[in-house]
């Protein structure tokens, strides 16, 4: 028997909501979502697209410092 997980709530676009919490752009953040998912499970998402897709998701959630 196969594990059944819990429904949770989603968008739209079929992305969970608690992905897009916090997001400023949560239009782009479920696009970048949708393609990285599609992507690996086509089995081309290389190491270093990885890399840029991790760093661009921790800058996303880091507040911008002010300059004086």
């Amino acid at each position: 028997m196969a594990k059944r997980f819990k429904k949770v709530r989603k968008t739209k676009g079929g992305t969970p909501k608690r992905y897009l919490a916090g997001v400023k752009n949560k239009k782009k953040a479920e696009r970048e979502i949708k393609r990285t998912a599609k992507l690996y499970k086509a089995g081309k998402l290389t190491p270093a697209m990885m890399n840029e897709i991790s760093r661009k998701r921790a800058a996303r959630g880091k507040k911008k410092k002010k300059k004086r």
